[in-house]
């Protein structure tokens, strides 16, 4: 026997609103604007009890309707920007043709925020992983609006580049040379804000 799942829109807040604003400014940055979007995805969840189907549980059904609001933000944001058609060959010089990774001789260095064990393998030191997490975050910020929604949406969402290409109306090429000047960008950022 299927549990069916009854929606208890009266304990929303206090049960999700705060897990809704960490996943809505971890891809904005923007406090006030998460605020609004968990608002507004309260409202629109009570607009549509009738759909919930119980497929899910309640807080995956409403980060299903808040990350719709984050990618129509991401869209607002680049909506009037001018997708210009770049050329790729910088890029391919730094990364894989085939999959987009770094190529090995150009891989980011280790930032040495943790301690190596005795296999060499870096143990994660709390202090060090929020301050590359501050870090990361002030980078991110320094990134173009289009080059942060597609970043954030393929790398911290993981959205499907199909529906990336779709979503912002991008061309594939342009995606992946965003995508590619992104990384590049992140990575100098980071390693002179880090080292």
């Amino acid at each position: 026997m299927v549990e069916t799942i009854v929606l208890e829109p009266r304990s929303w807040v206090s049960a999700h609103a705060d897990y809704l604003y960490n996943y809505a400014f971890a891809r904005l940055d923007h406090e006030e604007q998460a605020r609004d979007l968990v608002q507004e995805t309260f409202l629109a969840a009570l607009e549509r009890l009738d759909q919930f189907k119980g497929r899910s549980s309640e807080r995956t059904w409403l980060t299903a309707i808040l990350k719709f609001k984050i990618i129509d933000v991401y869209r607002k944001r680049n909506s009037g920007l001018q997708t210009e058609r770049v050329d790729r060959e910088p890029e391919q010089e730094f990364f894989e043709a085939d999959n987009g990774h770094w190529k090995e001789e150009y891989s980011p260095r280790p930032l040495g925020a943790g301690r190596e064990d005795a296999l060499g393998v870096e143990d994660s030191d709390p202090l060090a992983d929020k301050e590359l997490t501050s870090i990361l975050q002030r980078c991110l910020q320094k990134l173009p609006a289009l080059w942060y929604s597609v970043f954030t949406m393929k790398h911290m969402e993981e959205e499907a580049t199909d529906k990336i290409l779709q979503e912002l109306k991008l061309t594939s090429s342009n995606f992946w040379v965003i995508i590619h000047r992104a990384k590049l960008n992140l990575r100098a950022c980071i390693q002179k804000a880090w080292l």
